[in-house]
């Protein structure tokens, strides 16, 4: 297979300081409050706040010279990945449409289900979201662009990439900034005000996550801007209207073509495609929590945001994420979102270098004094849940243990 490569340069996240001093990294053991060391903080307070700019700038000197090594060194090998990923999916999902043409039988019907929710899986963690980020448009494939894909999801491509490539990667974790802090309906952080209906979070989340594509598609219509007015109902009402257009489509497809296809298995067939599109939403909630809430993410004010140096753009990327431990497998059914880190760093790196890159960015942080915030699904899944538990109440502080 030949492909024409296109090496990308842009970044994700716009860039403060394109002015990088090579400094040599500073080893940090024992870092001394910022007052006593006779440095100005950068930033603070945070877990980065013994960093001086110096560190800093030689920090994103070399996390700039990961992504520019792996981007460099980009060729058919990634090409083949990807299209081998996008076989896989294609595949489970045909043998789990063909199985559930027999759903009246229960072994079809539990065959089926499985197979299409790792399809619907994949579809939207390895492939879509990365996809949408531009991870593969070197390839100049125009069946494989972030221009041109649409994904198995309720979200239209273009509003995802608006509310998630944009907003989320650029403010990461600034409050005021990153509406995907409690995606505006929970609060995460002992900074976001208590209001009332916070008591029912825990509930909230249970029901978000069973429904994970729709909570993220109205979402992205920014509805509390409209209840602000900041955003005109025409505006909201346009976006509504794309939705549906979308939904339509997904709605048709999973709960009356392919269950017609079933005949008189026509209930069993729409109640598998329930089932699978459940179990997509309930793991993808679960990933994307795990990578964003947990304890030992940072929070940062809106002034945080002035005068950003891209040094202290990486930084707050590391310090808003956390990464989940696991195997191969386990990764691939993340979308690699398992390295949060590394994608925060890196968003439009292709996602299969980022267990390669991974052991070099702990590294990067062991070095210059920065904690690497990662663990097994379920213990991270269980601090999410603590501290959603503990914010649906007044006041809170940050859980450390």
């Amino acid at each position: 297979m030949t492909i024409a490569i296109d090496r990308p340069t842009p970044r994700t996240a716009p860039v403060r300081t394109t002015s990088v001093k090579k400094v040599e990294p500073l080893v940090v053991e024992n870092p001394l409050p910022s007052r006593i060391a006779g440095t100005v903080p950068t930033i603070a307070p945070s877990a980065a706040a013994h960093l001086t700019p110096e560190q800093l700038d030689a920090l994103a000197a070399e996390l700039d010279g990961i992504r520019d090594e792996v981007l460099g060194g980009l060729g058919e090998s990634d090409a083949r990945y990807i299209h081998n990923v996008i076989k896989l999916q294609r595949s489970l999902e045909i043998a789990g449409r063909g199985a559930l043409i027999f759903s009246l039988n229960p072994a079809a019907w539990l065959a089926g289900t499985a197979a299409l929710s790792v399809a619907k899986i994949l579809d939207n963690m390895e492939i879509g979201h990365n996809v949408l980020h531009g991870q593969w448009d070197w390839m100049k494939d125009p069946k494989i662009h972030s221009t041109t894909w649409e994904w198995d999801h309720a979200s239209t491509s273009k509003a995802w990439q608006k509310s998630h490539n944009f907003e989320h990667h650029t403010f990461t974790n600034v409050r005021g900034k990153d509406r995907d802090l409690g995606y505006a309906v929970m609060r995460v952080t002992p900074e976001q005000p208590w209001k009332p209906t916070d008591l029912f979070q825990p509930l909230t989340n249970v029901g978000l996550s069973l429904i994970f594509e729709w909570g993220i598609a109205i979402y992205d219509i920014e509805l509390e801007k409209v209840g602000e007015g900041t955003k005109p109902w025409s505006e909201a009402k346009a976006d509504l209207k794309n939705l549906w257009r979308k939904t339509r489509k997904q709605l048709a497809k999973d709960y009356v073509l392919f269950p017609l296809l079933s005949g008189p298995g026509f209930v069993q067939t729409a109640a598998a495609n329930l089932t699978a599109n459940t179990i997509r939403n309930i793991w993808s909630h679960a990933v994307i929590f795990c990578g964003h809430f947990p304890d030992g993410t940072e929070t940062f004010e809106e002034s945080r945001l002035e005068n950003e140096t891209q040094g202290e753009w990486y930084v707050r990327q590391m310090l808003g994420s956390a990464n989940l431990t696991g195997s191969p497998t386990f990764h691939l059914m993340t979308g690699n979102l398992s390295h949060q880190i590394e994608h925060h760093l890196f968003p439009d790196v292709p996602s299969n270098h980022y267990a390669k890159i991974a052991p070099r960015v702990r590294e990067i942080c062991d070095r210059y004094g920065l904690p690497y915030t990662a663990g097994p699904l379920p213990k991270q899944y269980f601090k999410v849940l603590r501290k959603i538990f503990r914010y649906a109440f007044p006041g809170g502080a940050p859980k450390t243990a």
